[in-house]
């Protein structure tokens, strides 16, 4: 991959809030989410669970859908932050590979991609996972990922096909993030 000069809106990663930034990075705005509107979504997904955990005093921190202080979002978060504002979430069936991608499907159809990947950090002691976005822009496939310090273009879809089964291949998760048909 290869550093690009066209301007692309990047956030960096703070906390536990890769979410909050992959979606920023992937509508390239700043504040199409806050930490307050994905807060809120949460907090509706637990009110609208037909199975409501009892409330302990470790609820107020932990929460079913995020952590009250440092973020962590989950996928719940993700569907319906993203049906929000009109988008359709299509999870990739990892057995099919990247090769069942459409890369060269039109950013009027295709917003982009999102990808869950496992993370080691402090020497392997923790282990956790991590969002990220992948947006083409301009015609060339991006690397939004928040724990990069700049973005990353990718040189072609061969090289973007090749990242995509690394992702499947060490377990994570691809999400094809499309436009709604107006």
């Amino acid at each position: 991959m290869a550093s690009g000069n066209t301007q692309i809106y990047h956030e960096r990663q703070r906390l536990q809030f890769c979410l909050l930034h992959t979606l920023n990075n992937l509508f390239q705005q700043k504040d199409a989410f806050t930490r307050a509107s994905l807060n809120e979504i949460a907090e509706k997904l637990v009110l609208d669970e037909p199975n409501k955990v009892t409330w302990t005093p470790i609820s107020a921190l932990f929460k079913p859908h995020h952590n009250t202080i440092t973020g962590n979002y989950d996928i719940n978060v993700l569907i319906a932050a993203l049906e929000g504002k009109g988008k359709s979430v299509i999870w990739h069936d990892r057995r099919n590979g990247a090769s069942m991608i459409n890369l060269d499907a039109s950013e009027e159809t295709q917003m982009g991609i999102v990808l869950n990947v496992s993370v080691r950090k402090f020497g392997g002691i923790w282990k956790g996972r991590h969002w990220v976005a992948l947006k083409k822009i301009n015609g060339v496939w991006c690397n939004l990922d928040s724990d990069l310090v700049a973005p990353e273009t990718f040189k072609d879809t061969e090289e973007v096909r090749g990242f995509l089964d690394y992702i499947i291949d060490n377990g994570g998760e691809v999400l094809l993030v499309m436009n709604e048909k107006q």
